[in-house]
C-alpha cells in the first residue's frame, strides 16, 4: 500500500504557482505565500483562474503529481498530466471489456449496487440517530423501497434499466436529504439535487465536493494503470471521466454526503459563507471553501476498516484501495469486483 500523501488545494484568487528547486511555491502578487516540497503532495488543485509556470508543470509531470484547473464553482476546465504510464496490457483489457455489453452490464451492477446500499446505510444511520427529529415512517419506507431497488439491480441484464434503477433509487435517497440536516434548517435547506449551477448552499457543498472526489478517484486509476476515460456504466463522451465515474458511485454517500451533512450539523459552516452569483448559482467565500477543504483532509486521515481485505486503512486510500482491486479482477486475479459498503 503506498503511503498516504496530500492533495495541496489553491484557493488564494490571484494564486501563482512556479517551481523553486524541488518545491512548488505560491506567490500572491509576487510576493510568496506558501512553499511545500514536490514529494511531500500527490497533487495539485486549483480553484478559480490561477496562473502557473511552465517550469511548474514541468516537475509535476515529471514526478506524477496531477495538476487540475477548476472554476470558482468547481467545474473542472482541465489538468496537467506527465506520460502515461502503468501496464499498457491492462489498458487494452479494459478496452476490450469495455466493448463487451455483457460485461460491462454485470460490473455495472455491482458499482449500482454498491451505491444504492451506502445510501441506504446512510438513511439507516440517520433513522438511528436522529429517530426523534425524522420521519421514521418516510425513512422506513425509503429504506424498504432502497433495498427493493438494490435487489432489482444485481438482477438486471441491461445497462439502460440499470442507469433508471439507479435514477430512481438517488431520488428516493435524496428525497429524504433535507431531514438529515437537523441544523441551521433557515440557511441549508435542500429541495432536491441541482447543479450546473448549484442553486442553494446545500448542492454547492455537494457539487464542490463531488469535484474533489472526482479528482481522487481519477488519480488512484491513472496510478495503477487504468484509463478513467472508458467506463462501463456510463457511455463514453469527450471529456468525461467515465470509469471514474462508475466508481465514485461507491463512495458519494460514504465520503462525500456524509462530510456534508457533519460540517452543517456540527455547525463548522454557516450560511454567510454563501454568495449568489448573477447566473443564479451559489458559490461558496474563501473562508468557507478553506474549511471544507480541512475538513476533507482530516475525513480522509480516519481509519476505516476494508471489509474485504480485512484491514484498517485512511478513508483518503480507499479509491486507491478499490482501483487496485478493479485492476485486479479485468486482469482475471479475482473472481468479483469487491465493491466498497459501509456499515
Amino acid at each position: 500500500m503506498r503511503k498516504m500523501l496530500n492533495t495541496l488545494y489553491i484557493t488564494t484568487p490571484g494564486s501563482y504557482l512556479c517551481k523553486d528547486g524541488e518545491n512548488v511555491v505560491v506567490k500572491v502578487e509576487n510576493e510568496e505565500k506558501f512553499r511545500i516540497p514536490v514529494h511531500n503532495i500527490e497533487g495539485i488543485v486549483c480553484f478559480g483562474y490561477m496562473g502557473a509556470s511552465p517550469s511548474l508543470m514541468a516537475m509535476c509531470s515529471e514526478r506524477n503529481v496531477g495538476l487540475s484547473f477548476l472554476s470558482d464553482h468547481g467545474y473542472f476546465l482541465g489538468r496537467v498530466s506527465g506520460p502515461v504510464s502503468g501496464n499498457v496490457l491492462l489498458r487494452r483489457k479494459q478496452y476490450r471489456m469495455a466493448d463487451d455489453k455483457v460485461f460491462c452490464t454485470e460490473i455495472s451492477r455491482i458499482f449500482v449496487a454498491g451505491k444504492i446500499s451506502n445510501s441506504r446505510t446512510v438513511l439507516q444511520r440517520a433513522l438511528r440517530d436522529h429517530s426523534g427529529e425524522v420521519n421514521q415512517v418516510a425513512f422506513e419506507e425509503a429504506i424498504n423501497s432502497l433495498n427493493n431497488k438494490l435487489k432489482k439491480a444485481l438482477k438486471c441484464n441491461d445497462n439502460s434499466i440499470l442507469r433508471g434503477i439507479e435514477g430512481e433509487a438517488a431520488n428516493t435517497y435524496f428525497g429524504l436529504f433535507d431531514q438529515l440536516i437537523v441544523a441551521q434548517k433557515a440557511d441549508f435547506q435542500f429541495n432536491g439535487r441541482n447543479r450546473r449551477p448549484p442553486k442553494d448552499n446545500v448542492n454547492a457543498m455537494l457539487s464542490f465536493v463531488y469535484v474533489l472526489l472526482m479528482h481522487e478517484v481519477r488519480s488512484a486509476l491513472e496510478s495503477v494503470g487504468l484509463d478513467p476515460c472508458v467506463g462501463f456504466l456510463h457511455t463514453d463522451r469527450p471529456g468525461r471521466q467515465s470509469l471514474a465515474l462508475d466508481m465514485m458511485e461507491e463512495f458519494r454517500s460514504y465520503i462525500a454526503d456524509r462530510l456534508v451533512l457533519s460540517l452543517i450539523n456540527r455547525k463548522q459552516i454557516n450560511g454567510k459563507g454563501f454568495t449568489s452569483v448573477d447566473e443564479g448559482g451559489i458559490i461558496m467565500n474563501d473562508a468557507t471553501r478553506k474549511e471544507l477543504l480541512i475538513a476533507w483532509q482530516k475525513r480522509k486521515q480516519e481509519e476505516v476498516n476494508h471489509p474485504f481485505l480485512e484491514t484498517s486503512i485512511p478513508i483518503g486510500l480507499l479509491p486507491y484501495s478499490q482501483a487496485l482491486l478493479l485492476a485486479r479482477y479485468l486482469r482475471g486475479d479475482i473472481d468479483n469486483y469487491p465493491v466498497f459498503i459501509s456499515k
